[in-house]
């Protein structure tokens, strides 16, 4: 159990000498919402890799962290900004947004459309499919 402990601690210490990089990246927003004046926490992409990598990391605000661990409480029109997103630079909100459209498009025919019109490399497709959204 300490041994558990200690590496889940060493992880944490990790992800957190991320933060300041992260912040400056996100302009102090929610890097898939664009909420402002939240407290935001580092999010690693799932499956996360053994060592923390600073690319499959994101500044989130706990109401999204809460819906990314909850898909069923995804409510589809406050993600309509997904559309702006898929188009990204940061590789890591477009392999979630490209995770958060394919989930929507279940029920929503807006998120199908915004997927069909992005123009995704296949690898990131590869990797948002590597773990979707349940």
């Amino acid at each position: 159990m300490a041994k558990g402990y200690e590496a889940h601690q060493q992880r944490q210490m990790a992800l957190s000498a991320f933060g300041k990089d992260l912040a400056r990246r996100a302009k102090s927003k929610c890097e898939l919402s664009g909420e402002s004046g939240v407290p935001l926490h580092i999010y690693e992409i799932p499956p996360a890799p053994h060592d923390p990598e600073l690319s499959r990391c994101l500044m989130l605000s706990e109401q999204v962290i809460d819906q990314l661990n909850q898909p069923r409480t995804i409510q589809p029109d406050q993600w309509r900004g997904l559309g702006e997103l898929i188009w990204s630079d940061v590789e890591a909100v477009q392999i979630m947004a490209c995770r958060l459209l394919t989930y929507i498009a279940r029920e929503e025919n807006w998120a199908q459309d915004i997927l069909d019109d992005a123009y995704l490399d296949e690898e990131l497709v590869d990797e948002a499919n590597k773990q979707p959204l349940d």
